[in-house]
């Protein structure tokens, strides 16, 4: 009886929370939030995939099922889960060996008050457009990054694959936000299966617009972008309960 009851207590424990509501809320707030914010930035990058690979297929083969198949782009949304889990890890990783002490409980918090933060101006931002982006980078990783998509061949599940690598470190504010979270775990494992959930969460809507196009997107997200501010919002509230917990 007193080992089931352990058993349950650590079910319920503060770090199972964390563990549950980390990974849970930044699956909910990749879903939610890539409709508004990765659809449109990242679209452009999905098309013109999408038309590569459209373009190699012979007249004959061409149909219902090919289109679909070819809009879901898995070897991409692969390659950016790869890049997703390493930044994970790395971040997760780096927060403990900063934070290596008795203190580690108030430094996670302050880290998930700060993904909270971004979150919560991320759904600001779509309320109100006139707010200003956080999400500019040093010209020369832009340049860096350019260079290295340039030299990627294209039309190939291997290029796929490295583009999704690549693109994965784009400045996005939406992933400063998710990376912040996953910092305040303290363990790269677990860092790492956040931001996979993370990256799954967005890759639907990319794959509508692979499959469907921009405009066919648009229409499909237009009921759910009215509901992401809020949903990125009730995650901030979630990482906020989380951060007490670890105050607690």
């Amino acid at each position: 009886m007193m080992t089931d009851l352990h058993w349950l207590g650590a079910l319920c424990s503060s770090d199972t929370a964390l563990q549950g509501g980390l990974v849970f809320g930044l699956f909910v707030a990749g879903a939610a939030g890539s409709v508004v914010h990765c659809a449109p930035m990242c679209g452009a990058f999905v098309l013109g995939q999408m038309s590569e690979r459209m373009a190699r297929l012979p007249r004959a083969l061409l149909c219902e099922r090919q289109r679909i198949g070819n809009g879901m782009l898995l070897p991409y949304h692969l390659g950016r889960l790869c890049t997703y889990a390493a930044l994970g890890a790395g971040a997760a990783g780096s927060a403990a060996v900063l934070g290596r002490s008795a203190w580690f409980g108030r430094f996670s918090a302050v880290l998930l008050v700060l993904a909270a933060a971004l979150f919560l101006a991320l759904a600001l931002r779509r309320i109100l457009p006139g707010l200003t982006s956080f999400e500019r980078a040093p010209r020369f990783w832009g340049a860096l990054l350019g260079r290295f998509t340039r030299s990627i061949p294209r039309g190939s599940a291997g290029g796929e694959f490295l583009f999704g690598i690549a693109l994965g470190f784009l400045p996005c504010g939406f992933l400063y936000a998710a990376l912040a979270a996953a910092a305040a775990s303290g363990r790269p494992a677990l860092g790492a299966a956040a931001m996979v959930a993370f990256g799954l969460g967005t890759v639907p809507s990319l794959m509508v617009v692979g499959i469907a196009g921009h405009a066919a997107g648009r229409r499909w997200s237009r009921g759910v972008a009215v509901a992401a501010p809020i949903l990125m919002a009730v995650n901030a509230m979630l990482l906020l309960a989380l951060a007490w917990q670890r105050m607690a």
